[in-house]
C-alpha cells in the first residue's frame, strides 16, 4: 500500500483580489475531491487582522501517482489559469514528512519542531509498550521474531496515526499554538 502524501502549497494574493480569490479557492477545492486519489484539501487563510496575503492549500493524496495525475488535469489547469491575474509570483509547493504530516490539520504555521518531538515522544513512549503487550500474546510463540517485528510495527503506526497523535494534537492545541485564542 502506498503512504499517502502530503502537499503544503503557499500562493501569495493581490491585495485588490482577496475576496475574487478565496470564492474561487473554496470552489476549487470542492471540485478537487473528486479528483481520483484526492485524500483531502485543507485552506488556511490570514488571519483575521493581519497584514499577510499569504494563503496556504494542504493537500493529500493516495499515492505520488495521483498527486502528478492531479498536476496535469483540466480542473487544476484551469484553476492556475483563473488565479493567475489574482496571485503575486508563483506557488511554493513543500511536501510534509515525517512529525510535520500529523500537525498538518491545524490551521495556524507548524508549531516549533521541538514541540512536535516532544509530543510525539510522549504518544510513542506507551504506545511501543501497550501495543507489544496486547499483540505478542495474539501471535503466539511460533511466529518468526521478523514477522511479529513487523505486524508491531504496523500496530504501533496505527494507533499514533489514527488515534494517539490525533488526540494529543488536539488536547494540547493551546500549547501548540499560544498565540491563537479563538479555536
Amino acid at each position: 500500500m502506498a503512504e499517502t502524501l502530503h502537499i503544503a502549497i503557499v500562493r501569495r494574493v493581490r491585495k485588490t483580489h482577496i475576496a475574487d480569490f478565496e470564492r474561487a479557492l473554496t470552489e476549487f477545492a470542492g471540485r478537487s475531491l473528486a479528483e481520483p486519489g484526492a485524500r483531502g484539501v485543507h485552506c488556511l487563510y490570514p488571519p483575521p487582522g493581519s497584514d499577510s496575503n499569504e494563503y496556504g492549500i494542504l493537500r493529500s493524496f493516495a499515492s505520488a501517482a495521483d498527486r502528478d495525475a492531479f498536476y496535469e488535469t483540466a480542473l487544476y489547469k484551469e484553476w492556475v489559469a483563473r488565479i493567475a491575474p489574482m496571485v503575486e509570483g508563483e506557488a511554493t509547493y513543500r511536501r510534509l514528512e515525517g512529525l510535520e504530516a500529523w500537525f498538518r490539520n491545524t490551521s495556524e504555521p507548524m508549531p516549533p519542531r521541538w514541540k512536535m518531538a516532544l509530543l510525539t515522544w510522549i504518544a510513542v513512549w506507551p504506545v511501543s509498550m501497550i501495543v507489544p503487550a496486547l499483540l505478542l500474546p495474539l501471535l503466539g510463540p511460533n511466529v518468526p521474531h521478523v514477522l511479529a517485528s513487523g505486524v508491531i510495527a504496523g500496530g504501533i503506526v496505527a494507533v499514533l496515526t489514527w488515534g494517539a497523535m490525533p488526540l494529543l494534537v488536539k488536547v494540547t492545541h493551546a500549547w501548540l499554538q499560544p498565540g491563537n485564542r479563538t479555536s
